[in-house]
């Protein structure tokens, strides 16, 4: 089943009148950021283990 245009504006519109505008900004921004984050965790999982070896040949 898939959702139309139709269907996607209605979901936004009861979203506005159920949370407000203010508060779905919020929702907004802090979704975007967990994505940023989750992406850039996924991306370089191994950058945290090559900062250790990097810092334990420098010693």
């Amino acid at each position: 089943m898939r959702l139309g245009v139709t269907e996607i504006l209605l979901i936004l519109v009861l979203a506005l009148v159920v949370f407000g505008g203010g508060k779905l900004a919020g929702v907004g921004k802090a979704l975007g950021q967990s994505i940023r984050e989750f992406k850039k965790e996924v991306k370089d999982p191994n950058e945290e283990a090559d900062e250790a070896a990097k810092a334990e040949e420098n010693k």
